[in-house]
Order: C-alpha cells, then structure tokens, then sequence
C-alpha cells in the first residue's frame, strides 16, 4: 500500500538492515530482512499503486489517482485481482476526458478480470453498454446489459439497467 518512492525506501531499508546484521554475524535476522526485501520487490510489481489509487479515486482525487496509475510501468504483470481495478479505474478515467475508445478499451480489458462483486462487474458492463449506445451499436448495448442484468445486485444498478434498455429500444 506504498507508492513507488515509499517501496524503495522500504526497500533501501531493508537492505541495510541485512548489511548491518551480516556485519554483526546476525544472519538470520539477515535473511529475514532479505526475504522482507523479497516480499516488497514482489508486491512492487504484482500490487503497485493500485490500492492507493482506488482509495483516491473513491474519493473523487482524480488527479492524484492518475498519478498513481501511471507508476504502473506494465500492467500485464498486475495480479488478476489487481488488474480488473486498474483497468476499470483507467476507463473512468477516460470517460472523463471524453475519450471514449480509450475508456471502451479499458473496460473491455476490466470486464475480463476480478473487479470485486457482481454489482462492480455489472458496473463494468453497463459503461460498456453505454459506450456502445453512445455508438448506435445496438446489438451489443443489449448483449452487455443482459449480461449486466444477470449481475446486478443492487436497486441502483437495476435502474440504470432499465434506463439503458429504453434508449436501447429507441435505436433503429
């Protein structure tokens, strides 16, 4: 739950402190600090930021969100769990900006990964049925809000449903 600068920090930390106990002959405690050390370079690259910026992206800072988005060098190497909440935040982002293939693209790749419940993969699917609505594609507004149907859960997420299905049904 560190950004970049805090991992590398913990990281030199750690490092000195398996310097300090090999030259005091403390090697145990040597190797616990080194697979300490393991332990952040591996959340490093299968965790990064992304729990920082879902924090601040539920808290409507985007600009600090984005920040901490773009410290994800490669998101292909993100844990499954970790990937779908990068990728969704990404797409909002891009709503935002109104750069709606970017955020298509992002919410295709969310769709493919964890993203927490049915209710927040059903989110995922209705911003997919509106990008496709926004295109006129009828076909698949409705395949993404039946499939958003099945996964709804809440009265929120249901209403948006049906107010998607009525712009749907006004699609020649």
């Amino acid at each position: 739950m560190y950004n970049n600068k805090g991992r590398y920090a913990l990281m030199a930390v750690f490092v000195l402190a398996a310097l300090v106990c090999m030259f005091y002959n403390q090697y145990q405690l040597a190797a616990v600090s080194g697979l300490l050390f393991a332990f952040v370079v591996w959340s490093h690259f299968k965790h990064s930021s992304v729990l920082m910026a879902s924090k601040h992206f539920k808290n409507n800072e985007f600009a600090k969100t984005r920040a901490l988005l773009a410290e994800v060098a490669k998101p292909e190497r993100l844990a499954k769990s970790r990937r779908g909440y990068y990728e969704f935040m990404q797409g909002n982002m891009a709503l935002k900006e109104q750069d709606y293939d970017k955020a298509e693209y992002h919410f295709q790749l969310a769709s493919r990964f964890p993203v927490g419940g049915k209710n927040e993969k059903s989110y995922v699917l209705i911003h997919l049925a509106n990008l496709a609505l926004r295109k006129k594609d009828k076909e698949r507004a409705e395949a993404y809000t039946k499939l958003a149907k099945e996964l709804a859960e809440t009265q929120r997420s249901k209403d948006i449903i049906v107010k998607i299905e009525k712009e749907i049904s006004k699609i020649q």
